[in-house]
């Protein structure tokens, strides 16, 4: 018989602010399955930029100003709230309905709380380490038909969770929602981090080819990735002439842009240059405002030149289950950073701002009782 603690350690979100709004806690009561749900013995959690975004409250769809959470699907962020969306861990219990033969099964979550049934549609999105508690504790209850069992062996825990959906749905939907198609040649912005590494492996799985634009010192690394060429951020003057340097003049089909700001004028521009010689429309995909939450466009630019623009966020059920198959057949490649423990996730939320060029791809969270195990072959070198 699994000996389930009645209480856990957590680190608890208790508002809008700094890194000081985590509380570490010790005295949370461990979560019971209800109807349809597993328990996880949480084991590795994948660090994402959406963490920090709610903590500061940057999630504002108008020019108010206030902090705000994520609204898509109403008020749903309620204080003390335990983040972290990309969960591995272990099944421990289950609840009325679900087999106990799921009991000791590794799984990976499918981090969306979905609103309705259709499998291809998620128009009011929200997520674990949101509206509901997340990963960032010792144990956490979630949905059974979203706990997804993958046994591989090659895979680790602490890998397993770098795989996680929240950034490999969204760069997936990134790329289903501009009907990327094989042999189009797709440029992908902040290719360094959690949904630019996914994307870069996506458009090879796709049979697309992969353009990164990163800072400087990971050429290399993303080029290993599949990354067709690299385009070093710090060193572009103009977009339009330096992409088409870089591509060797090929036409960028699409763009998958996570970073919004001022570039995305001149990432436009790029696609509209030979317009006689496309084969389909400019389309950019944004889902990401890292350098800028406002961008200054001509809507000539726009009209006149037919370019599609589409917003994405997370993604669908049909698109998780697709990953899932990627992942259990070995298709996709874990790009794990490094781990730290949870009762570091304060320093942790330092580096993850704070990351250089040697900082490529995830930074996982490690509950402190399962460090050993799942922790301590991949720690973060500091």
């Amino acid at each position: 018989m699994i000996m389930i603690p009645q209480y856990m350690r957590a680190m608890v979100l208790t508002g809008h602010g700094g890194i000081d709004a985590l509380e570490w806690r010790t005295d949370i009561p461990v979560p019971h399955p209800g109807p349809g749900e597993v328990l996880l013995r949480i084991t590795a959690t994948a660090k994402n930029n959406t963490d920090r975004k709610v903590r500061e409250g940057l999630y504002a769809t108008h020019e108010t100003g206030e902090a705000t959470s994520f609204r898509m699907a109403g008020e749903t962020l309620r204080f003390p709230r335990i983040q972290g969306a990309d969960v591995v861990g272990h099944v421990v219990a289950v609840g009325e309905g679900v087999p106990p033969t799921r009991i000791g099964e590794r799984c990976l979550l499918d981090f969306n709380i979905y609103r309705g049934d259709d499998p291809h549609l998620n128009l009011t999105p929200d997520y674990y380490g949101h509206g509901a508690d997340g990963g960032f504790a010792e144990y956490g209850v979630f949905p059974s038909d979203q706990v997804h069992h993958v046994p591989n062996p090659d895979l680790s825990d602490a890998e397993l969770a770098s795989l996680g959906m929240c950034s490999w749905q969204t760069g997936y939907h990134m790329l289903t929602s501009a009907g990327i198609r094989e042999g189009e040649h797709v440029l992908i912005t902040g290719a360094s981090g959690g949904v630019g590494t996914a994307l870069i492996q996506l458009c090879r799985v796709i049979g697309a080819v992969p353009h990164a634009v990163s800072g400087p010192g990971k050429a290399e690394a993303l080029r290993a990735l599949g990354a067709e060429t690299v385009i070093d951020r710090k060193q572009v003057t103009d977009w339009p002439a330096d992409i088409t340097w870089a591509t060797g003049g090929r036409i960028v089909d699409a763009v998958m842009d996570l970073v919004g700001g001022d570039i995305t004028p001149g990432l436009i521009d790029a696609m509209c240059r030979d317009l006689g010689a496309r084969r389909t429309p400019p389309r950019l995909a944004i889902a990401g405002a890292s350098a800028g939450n406002v961008t200054q466009v001509l809507w000539t630019q726009i009209y006149l030149n037919q370019v599609q623009i589409f917003g994405v966020s997370h993604g669908t059920r049909a698109e998780a289950q697709q990953l899932i198959e990627w992942i259990r057949a070995g298709r996709l490649r874990p790009v794990l950073a490094g781990t730290m423990k949870l009762s570091e996730l304060h320093e942790a939320e330092r580096l993850f701002v704070e990351r250089g060029a040697d900082f490529l791809g995830k930074l996982v969270i490690v509950p402190d009782g399962e460090w050993e195990q799942h922790g301590a072959g991949h720690a973060l070198k500091r």
